[in-house]
């Protein structure tokens, strides 16, 4: 897995303009990364694209 400053992090474009209180992503070949925008040193977590989809897909509809 790659490390956190390999990444490409990105924030949802409804995150706040002040950049607070954001959940940051990276996209890799089999997985989507998922860490704190205020957290950026404390290691991140991953899930398959899968289940990220389905976390999306619900998510959305709630």
């Amino acid at each position: 897995m790659s490390t956190t400053t390999e990444l490409a992090w990105f924030k949802s474009s409804y995150s706040g303009s002040q950049g607070d209180d954001c959940v940051e992503v990276a996209v890799t070949e089999l997985a989507i990364c998922v860490r704190d925008s205020k957290g950026e040193a404390r290691p991140h977590f991953a899930v398959g694209r899968e289940e990220w989809s389905r976390f999306v897909g619900f998510a959305a509809g709630a």
